[in-house]
């Protein structure tokens, strides 16, 4: 594992721990379907959660949030579909957890971050 790998990975695990203690169940990480990956899917209660984790050391091109275009956004709904055609439909939502600096303990939790419409 690379040191971008390495970081990703501690990212996602520190967004896992995060929603876990916003009382959030993680059920899977890092579904991969040709296409798509979705990092995190939780629970959280009836709703299965699709969640995006995004780290940025620096803001030169606005940060985590907005790494999140349009094109990434059909990818994680492209998994989100064959993840619900797997295990079921149901209630769902698209969350993004954002770390913006080389600080990991600066935590955003986007709820809702985008639709599938």
């Amino acid at each position: 594992m690379n040191t971008r790998q390495a970081k990703g990975a501690a990212a996602e695990q520190l967004a896992a721990d995060y929603l876990v203690r916003q009382g959030l169940s993680v059920i899977e990480r890092n579904f991969r379907v040709k296409g798509g990956e979705i990092d995190l899917i939780c629970r959280d209660g009836t709703s299965t959660v699709f969640v995006e984790v995004r780290l940025r050391s620096r803001g030169d091109f606005g940060g985590a949030a907005a790494s999140i275009t349009a094109t990434k956004q059909g990818r994680l709904i492209l998994a989100a579909r064959h993840w619900l055609l797997r295990h079921g439909e149901g209630p769902c939502r698209f969350d993004c957890v954002l770390f913006d600096g080389p600080d990991t303990r600066n935590i955003e939790w986007l709820r809702n971050a985008f639709s599938a419409d």
